[in-house]
């Protein structure tokens, strides 16, 4: 089985996780628990921060680790990988629940008050969900990317994929996977294809929504970020 597929089960179970997700959106506000992550935010502060390089997630609740403790989110468990090697990088987790592009394109400039060395970008997801305009998606995205691109013309980019529910159609399915491959080419990026591939589907490594990673979750997501983003540290 490709990494880019589910089986039939697994199908169904993300896909019932993000109609129920979307159902609840379509309800109004409504109180939540979100761990309290904001840019500018470091992980660990064991090394000052003016000797640090900064590595900057910028994404939607995947990143801020929805309903979880922010040291229990994917980009926290990377500082840990970081910090148990002795490297000088500071992560920053500028995740914001229920970010589509078009709010992150809005964000992007305050969040880069703080300028990265290196730029993991994980949005659209609630694009695909709510069957906003791919080509809208892809615009917004490319802005980001050139804003921090502006910002740090030296800067290191990851892009992370995310897949929608099949029930929006072949088409519309297909051509919002090709969103992030093709941003990846264009700007020559590294690409994650898929960030949840070891997880959705999986009720075990899912909260009750059957869409957001529990901790279990999480560290799965970490162990395929920190794949792509160790080749980008300086282990010296």
């Amino acid at each position: 089985m490709s990494n880019l597929q589910f089986n039939q089960d697994e199908i169904m179970r993300f896909l019932m996780g993000c109609l129920s997700l979307l159902w609840v959106g379509c309800q109004g506000p409504k109180k939540e628990k979100l761990p309290p992550i904001l840019p500018g935010k470091r992980v660990a502060e064991s090394i000052p921060s003016s000797q640090k390089k900064v590595i900057l997630f910028f994404g939607n609740s995947i990143t801020a680790g929805y309903q979880l403790d922010m040291d229990q989110a994917f980009p926290a468990i990377i500082q840990q990988k970081i910090d148990s090697l002795g490297l000088s990088y500071q992560v920053i987790n500028a995740g914001l629940s229920g970010e589509t592009t078009a709010s992150g394109k809005n964000r992007i400039d305050w969040v880069l008050r703080t300028v990265p060395d290196i730029f993991v970008l994980e949005l659209g997801a609630n694009d695909g969900l709510r069957g906003l305009p791919l080509r809208e998606t892809s615009k917004n995205l490319q802005v980001i990317l050139d804003k921090v691109k502006l910002i740090n013309p030296e800067v290191k980019i990851v892009i992370a994929g995310m897949e929608v529910p099949p029930n929006l159609g072949e088409a519309y399915t297909s051509q919002f996977r090709n969103i992030f491959s093709n941003l990846a080419k264009k700007n020559s990026v590294l690409l994650i294809p898929f960030l949840l591939v070891d997880v959705a589907g999986k009720s075990i490594l899912n909260l009750s929504d059957g869409i957001h990673p529990t901790p279990e979750g999480h560290l799965l997501i970490a162990e395929l970020v920190w794949e792509r983003l160790l080749p980008l540290l300086e282990l010296n």
